[in-house]
């Protein structure tokens, strides 16, 4: 089922959803309280348009988006292979125009996110992950494959944060890591993608996501060769043992926390 054509297909709706965003975040623009009071844009809105239009276009597979959320969990339970969206990831980041904020689309078959894409408009890099296949990331037209690079002793961890949202529980898991630590601050779901391409060791998330942040990502990392786990204890994070983060298991889209790692 996912032909060439179908990955160029969505790079391209990505693009286009990161071509709309970008028309917006060029000028004034209206922000709005969601429910749970999480901020949403004109560009939000825009984008997750832009990419349901494509994927009806080019799939027949149901799609959930963080900005149409509201389907049943009666409906989305007998979903065995579904699109996971996120128009535009970061949008604290949008707000504050740092530019760290993507276009998340992935592919999920039976709990796992088997394709990716993440796109980062300012940034003008696509990030894109087929299970199986590899990962690679294109930057002004040049594709690069990217894997996940290994901490070896006496180097200094170079561990993800977020520039939104910072927990203090991520302070047990870095006094159980062995030797020096040096903070990676950035936004979206960027964070995962540093670790699919080496630029990070590490990325523990210890404070709430919604599936449709992490899904494109996970896709990246895995396919890239590494690995996103359930935290159980922030102690002991990287027991090789850990579950891997799965999709559509719950009612609930809210993820557990998660470490990102090679």
């Amino acid at each position: 089922m996912l032909t060439e054509e179908l990955v160029q297909n969505i790079i391209d709706i990505s693009h286009q959803a990161g071509d709309k965003i970008m028309a917006i975040y060029q000028k004034d623009f209206g922000v709005y309280e969601k429910s749970d009071a999480s901020p949403l844009t004109d560009a939000d809105l825009a984008a997750h348009n832009c990419i349901v239009e494509g994927l009806n276009e080019v799939s027949d597979l149901p799609i959930l988006s963080e900005e149409s959320a509201d389907i049943s969990w009666q409906e989305r339970n007998s979903w065995d292979t579904y699109w996971l969206v996120d128009p535009l990831d970061g949008t604290k980041e949008f707000i504050k125009k740092n530019g760290e904020f993507t276009v998340n689309i992935a592919l999920i078959e039976n709990g796992v996110p088997v394709f990716g894409v993440v796109y980062a408009p300012v940034l003008t890099q696509t990030y894109v992950g087929i299970l199986g296949k590899g990962a690679f990331k294109i930057t002004a037209g040049e594709k690069t494959e990217i894997s996940p690079k290994a901490w070896t002793k006496g180097e200094t961890w170079k561990v993800v944060g977020s520039r939104s949202h910072q927990s203090p529980e991520i302070q047990a898991l870095l006094d159980s890591l062995e030797g020096e630590t040096e903070l990676v601050a950035m936004g979206s779901s960027l964070k995962l993608c540093l670790v699919a391409e080496g630029a990070a060791h590490l990325y523990p998330r210890l404070g709430p996501t919604c599936e449709w942040d992490t899904g494109a990502a996970q896709a990246v990392v895995e396919a890239a060769g590494g690995k996103v786990t359930i935290i159980e204890d922030s102690a002991d994070a990287l027991k090789a043992d850990a579950a891997p983060l799965r999709y559509n298991q719950k009612e609930s889209v809210l993820n557990p926390y998660f470490l990102v790692s090679c």
